[in-house]
């Protein structure tokens, strides 16, 4: 009997360790931290807060990819030409002033033209012998027949000019229109200012050389007029040395 009540206590006993825990657990408290508790007004907050962010930066990007375009206009716009045709074009311009500097006779040089009228296209003198009027005359026509050669040859150099011209033209045109920029832009622009400026000094050059040839051509024309009447003076002057006589022609006589 005795052994009978000791099992029945155990048995209570360990009934007693399983159910205590089970019937404890319920009665513990959470931690008021642990509980969430959604805001939907905040959430909402929070939302319209990144949102605005987002805007921001991408204006600043935005901003930022302008500028950078703007700088790499600048940057066009300042680029220079890769394209030069000024040595070219000094050169044909050089070429045709070595031209007009090799004048025969009477160079372009205005002391000099006024210094050779004066001596040999002005009025004739009295005194002079018959061979200094004969040198005087054939110093003129070589005047005359040197400057019709140097506006030939004049003529010759601007021709010769053009195709270079053509090719620097084609040139230019080509980098004006492919020009990334406003100075590229403007110096095929001016470069081409300076192509019609040497072409335009050629066409000087040639009235020039036509010119000074024409007035060798009527300077000889007068002088040459001016000593024939002085010649026909001395030769019907009284004491000159000319005596009339008898001409013979073919042995007449016999």
């Amino acid at each position: 009997m005795k052994t009978r009540f000791i099992h029945s206590r155990a048995a209570i006993l360990a009934a007693t360790m399983f159910v205590a825990p089970i019937a404890l657990t319920p009665m513990l408290a959470t931690p008021a931290h642990a509980i969430i508790v959604f805001d939907p007004s905040n959430y909402a907050q929070n939302v319209l807060t990144a949102a605005r962010s987002l805007e921001q930066i991408t204006n600043q990007i935005t901003s930022l990819q302008n500028q950078a375009q703007m700088l790499i206009n600048q940057a066009r716009n300042l680029a220079s030409l890769p394209y030069s045709a000024l040595q070219q074009l000094q050169q044909n311009v050089q070429r045709t002033q070595q031209l007009l500097q090799q004048a025969q006779g009477i160079a372009f040089n205005v002391q000099q033209i006024d210094q050779m009228f004066s001596q040999k296209y002005g009025n004739v003198s009295m005194s002079a012998t018959d061979r200094q009027l004969i040198t005087d005359a054939r110093s003129r026509w070589q005047n005359t027949v040197g400057g019709l050669q140097d506006a030939m040859r004049v003529q010759a150099g601007v021709v010769g000019n053009i195709d270079s011209n053509r090719t620097q033209m084609s040139a230019l045109v080509s980098q004006s229109q492919s020009a990334t920029g406003a100075l590229q832009a403007t110096q095929a622009g001016n470069q081409l200012l300076a192509l019609l400026a040497q072409q335009l000094a050629d066409l000087t050059a040639v009235g020039a050389a036509n010119g000074r040839a024409q007035m060798l051509t009527e300077a000889e024309r007068t002088a040459a007029a001016e000593q024939g009447r002085e010649q026909r003076r001395r030769f019907l002057t009284p004491g000159s040395g000319y005596q009339p006589g008898n001409a013979q022609m073919f042995n007449s006589g016999n």
